[in-house]
């Protein structure tokens, strides 16, 4: 089978394991990827299934001052390609249109990508419809190769409509995780069926139901405190930490609770400074960014889990948070937003709790409803586990993604083939 070549924006990223989880059960079905990063990566920590994933790693330069004469030498080569002028052509209309020196820096990396991408790839696909497919669509017309992808959130939320629906025009499908982005890509995109709706999901194996708690443990005490909420998500504008901070502040003082948060992100400090002026700093602990094993611990030791998305200034938004998803199949009661996606997982009252975004007296109300009422809680976490397992599974969402790449649906995965070393980071 030819090769595939996965278009990053960063690899590995401890925020996108989503992405991982979907290569990764690619690869077992008998997809030959390569894997090609715009950036190397940033975070200390990797998750397991980073490592499980066999395929070659290409970082193209960051910025193209940092490896001029790579970039030259790869000019040189791209520049022979029978594509290469239609791509410089289509990367100066854009260029007019976007001034940047980012728009500038994607044609020199779709230029090293053209010339360094082995010959047995046949395929683009890029994960984000911003820079991964600018970087993409401009090496696959230099290459005369198909191209696909994947959108998830930001991407199709505050990428400019004419960069939109121009690579939904070029691209033979782009798959997108949430229907409101479906609906707002299938608007731009010529053809409605080449925006398919395909979920994540979870990987049940690496989040297996949690071992019955015993008659002392988190989830049967009643009463008896403190309560520990955890919340994982970067510390972004868009995840709404100021607003949960503003809600933990409102709670009346006879509740015994504990805040717990995993992931790293700019607002650290600001949020830190937020909840020392609240009030409520001794009561919260901040983790940092933690890998899927510490994740999965904090998740089986909490009592409920809150997620208070927003969308941010910029348009910015989450699609449906793989969290949120993980917390479920713990049978760990949801508290969350009705932002975007969230909605397509989460009945309220049925198997967690929705409250309006930017809403913080709105959400201390769920939250001390929710502190007070154990048993609210224990039902809310049997029925968001059991609407995980039956949806929401990642290797039944994966079937839709892998006959569009010519696989087998709902077959055994797997052993994945080696394709070549490892570049390092």
């Amino acid at each position: 089978m030819a090769a595939v070549a996965f278009v990053l924006k960063g690899y590995p990223r401890l925020s996108e394991t989503f992405i991982a989880q979907e290569i990764l059960g690619l690869e077992r079905r008998g997809l030959d990827v390569r894997l090609v990063s715009l950036r190397h990566p940033t975070d200390d920590a990797r998750h397991p299934v980073h490592d499980e994933i066999r395929a070659p790693i290409l970082y193209l330069p960051e910025y193209l001052r940092d490896e001029p004469a790579r970039v030259l030498a790869g000019w040189r080569r791209a520049r022979r390609l029978p594509g290469y002028k239609a791509a410089r052509a289509q990367w100066l209309k854009d260029l007019r249109r976007d001034p940047s020196a980012s728009r500038a820096r994607r044609f020199g990396q779709a230029c090293v990508l053209a010339a360094e991408a082995p010959a047995e790839v046949a395929r683009l696909h890029f994960h984000f419809l911003h820079t991964p497919a600018s970087v993409a669509r401009y090496a696959a017309r230099m290459r005369s190769l198909p191209l696909s992808g994947s959108a998830h959130a930001k991407d199709i939320w505050t990428t400019p409509e004419w960069d939109l629906s121009e690579k939904l025009a070029e691209a033979e499908w782009v798959a997108t995780c949430t229907a409101s982005g479906a609906e707002r890509l299938r608007a731009l995109a010529p053809r409605a069926d080449a925006v398919p709706l395909i979920y994540h999901g979870v990987d049940l194996s690496r989040f297996p139901p949690p071992p019955s708690s015993a008659p002392d443990g988190p989830r049967t005490r009643d009463g008896e405190g403190p309560v520990v909420i955890l919340s994982v998500g970067r510390l972004v504008e868009k995840k709404g930490y100021d607003d949960l901070i503003d809600a933990l502040a409102r709670l009346p003082q006879d509740l015994a609770w504990r805040f717990v948060h995993i992931g790293g992100g700019a607002l650290r400090e600001t949020l830190a400074a937020r909840a020392a002026d609240a009030g409520v700093a001794e009561r919260i602990e901040w983790r940092g960014a933690e890998p899927q094993e510490a994740v999965l611990e904090a998740l089986r030791a909490a009592d409920l889990f809150v997620l208070a998305s927003r969308i941010a200034a910029d348009g910015d938004r989450d699609g449906l948070p793989n969290v949120l998803m993980e917390a479920q199949s713990q049978a760990l009661p949801v508290l969350a937003t009705s932002v975007s996606a969230i909605p397509e997982l989460i009945l309220d009252r049925e198997t967690g709790r929705l409250v309006p975004p930017q809403d913080p007296p709105a959400l201390a109300a769920a939250l001390e409803e929710l502190l007070r009422d154990a048993a609210q809680r224990r039902r809310l976490g049997a029925a968001g586990a059991a609407r995980v397992a039956a949806r929401f599974e990642a290797g039944v969402c994966l079937d839709a993604l892998a006959q569009r790449f010519g696989l087998a649906a709902g077959g055994d995965p797997v052993a994945p083939t080696a394709s070549g070393a490892r570049r390092a980071p």
